[in-house]
């Protein structure tokens, strides 16, 4: 039984020069392909594939925030992320997301074939850079300060605002909302909103 894939990215010579490869593979069929996350999602919804080979940047919806939103829309999927980014800002938020591998675009296309195939069987797949840098941010506790925008966030959450009214207010996702706060949780020790905020104001995180 071949795997179901998926490709997007926003650039067409990418996206001819995969679909080429894999034609190569009588296991691996593309079954569709997008220039952004919103017809990615869209895509995916309709072919439900095995997998979702997609980049990180990309216009409109992108990155992490594409990741958890497939998600939520095709549970089914899993996705593989093949970029040119390998820092900490790209990294770690589209594995948190639930990306389940993470390749650089310089591997190697037996790389790229093996990823797709253990992708498809639920087995975690990192380049040697990612992975080099998944395990230095495990070895090395994360630092308690709150980002810009994580701060943002629950200030309105204090303020009473909801997860929906909190998006509006951003101009963001509900979703990418839970994600911040999610982070906020991990690094304040606590498991829900009231203990962040009372935490984020005993820290002197919130004013």
């Amino acid at each position: 039984m071949s795997v179901r894939l998926v490709i997007v990215d926003d650039h067409p010579v990418v996206r001819d020069g995969l679909r080429g490869m894999f034609v190569e593979q009588p296991d691996i069929e593309v079954v569709g392909e997008a220039e952004d996350g919103e017809r990615g999602l869209a895509v995916a919804a309709r072919e439900r594939p095995d997998v979702v080979l997609t980049d990180l940047r990309m216009p409109g919806l992108g990155g992490a925030e594409f990741i958890a939103r497939l998600a939520e829309r095709v549970p089914s999927a899993r996705v593989l992320v093949l970029t040119t980014y390998d820092g900490d800002e790209d990294v770690l938020p589209a594995l948190t997301a639930g990306a389940i591998g993470y390749l650089l675009k310089d591997s190697p296309r037996e790389e790229v074939f093996r990823a797709v195939r253990a992708a498809a069987a639920g087995e975690t797949v990192l380049s040697p850079a990612v992975a080099t840098r998944v395990l230095d941010r495990v070895r090395t506790p994360a630092p308690a300060g709150l980002s810009e925008r994580e701060r943002t966030v629950l200030s309105l959450v204090a303020r009473g605002f909801t997860n929906k009214e909190a998006a509006a207010e951003l101009f963001i996702s509900e979703t990418t909302v839970k994600t911040h706060l999610a982070h906020v949780y991990t690094k304040l020790g606590v498991s829900d909103r009231a203990s962040a905020v009372a935490a984020a104001y005993e820290r002197g995180l919130l004013p």
